[in-house]
């Protein structure tokens, strides 16, 4: 089967980039870019920049596209957004998801163009959202691939627990279509053993062990029906396979983690990224804090938060990059230069290594601060690149 790609909020080519690396012989027919209120695209210009202009490679709100102008792909990826993912019911017009939502988007390219095979990237609050109703959104996506007619694995990753320089839990959906080779080899299996043994993320990301194992019968008259009434309590990993969802939590067999040493720059790093005369309030905002608050009157609250590590330790992996790196915050990392002894923010290289992107890849023109920005958006291209890799094989096959 030919290894045809559709890649949606492209950001600035992390799934292809990782996907090339697993296979040179992925094609990509088609990409989306688009981050809404802003003038300069610069996300966009760094993906054309080293992937080529076409025109198939659109720069435009995903909500304005025809979906049937889109290529005919095996394979959809894209890391989309977590958002309120309930429906109501609208008269005539039946069932519809809220406006603005990402998800209706994927769900329509599904319905339009049928691919056999689907790798999405969300963050891990995903499976527990909203808190008044856990687990519905998600509960309302795998209703969706089930009316389409496909099956899903997911799996919560941490990238640091499978060697990478980053702790940063991501939640992953892998999708076929019941009509696959690889549904069908997979259609008698029992569900755990999908987890344990033979599923699509055990191949390149063991488990030591797994425990809270539940499975339901899924069942809903519509996908009102789930918005209203579905909650579940989703594991950390888990199959939704003919009508029936297992989830369990697994423990991951850990790989030890690139540590910040083996990444950041020793030679040349410019003075301006010290702290400077800031280090005091950097000093604060890394610090634990207890703070009297008002909410009107009388209402008295206490804000808290714990210390940060200040600075982070070169010996252990980066923890999550937010999209707020480099700026004055007190999510940003802050390292102690092994050369200079001054402390400093990483720099855009450092940033893109702790992703896995090759050096200087969003030097591409844009402001440093978008830099900084797209990394904090990124993926962990090396858990792509070993997705790729089982991806390489189902293909093989079908």
């Amino acid at each position: 089967m030919e290894k045809t790609v559709c890649e949606l909020f492209a950001g600035v080519g992390g799934f292809r980039i990782g996907l090339e690396q697993s296979d040179s012989n992925w094609n990509t027919v088609w990409a989306n870019q688009w981050e809404p209120g802003k003038k300069n695209q610069h996300a966009f210009d760094c993906y054309v920049s080293h992937f080529g202009k076409n025109e198939n490679y659109i720069n435009e709100d995903i909500a304005s596209i025809d979906k049937s102008n889109i290529p005919n792909h095996n394979l959809l990826v894209g890391g989309f957004p977590c958002q309120d993912y309930s429906v109501a019911r609208t008269g005539a017009k039946g069932i519809e998801g809220k406006k603005g939502v990402l998800w209706w988007q994927i769900r329509d390219i599904l319905e339009t163009k049928q691919p056999k095979f689907v790798l999405l990237e969300n963050v891990d609050r995903l499976l527990k959202s909203p808190t008044n109703q856990r687990g519905r959104d998600f509960g309302v996506i795998l209703a969706c691939f089930n009316d389409l007619g496909y099956s899903v694995e997911w799996r919560v990753i941490n990238a640091a627990d499978y060697g990478f320089a980053q702790r940063r839990r991501r939640t992953f959906i892998f999708a076929c279509k019941n009509t696959t080779k690889y549904f069908i080899s997979m259609s008698n299996i029992p569900l755990e053993d999908i987890i344990k043994k033979d599923g699509f993320f055990i191949k390149e990301f063991s488990i030591k062990s797994n425990l809270n194992s539940k499975e339901i019968d899924f069942q809903y008259k519509d996908l009102l029906d789930v918005s209203d009434n579905f909650k579940m309590n989703f594991e950390n990993s888990g199959v939704m396979r003919n009508g029936k969802i297992y989830t369990t939590e697994i423990i991951p067999a850990e790989i030890n983690a690139k540590p910040l040493s083996e990444i950041i720059e020793y030679n040349g790093v410019n003075k301006r990224y010290n702290l400077g005369e800031n280090l005091e309030k950097w000093s604060y905002l890394k610090g634990a804090k207890d703070i009297l608050r008002k909410a009107g009157t009388p209402h008295e609250y206490h804000f808290r938060e714990g210390a940060i590590s200040f600075p982070d330790g070169l010996d252990k992996p980066a923890r999550t990059m937010l999209t707020s790196e480099g700026s004055l915050n007190r999510s940003t990392h802050v390292i102690e230069d092994p050369k200079s002894r001054c402390y400093r923010i990483l720099t855009p290289i450092e940033t893109e290594r702790i992703n896995g992107f090759p050096d200087n890849w969003t030097d591409t023109g844009m402001p440093e601060k978008f830099r900084y920005f797209c990394m904090g958006n990124a993926l962990v291209v090396g858990l792509v690149k070993k997705m790729g890799v089982t991806l390489n094989k189902i293909f093989e096959t079908e």
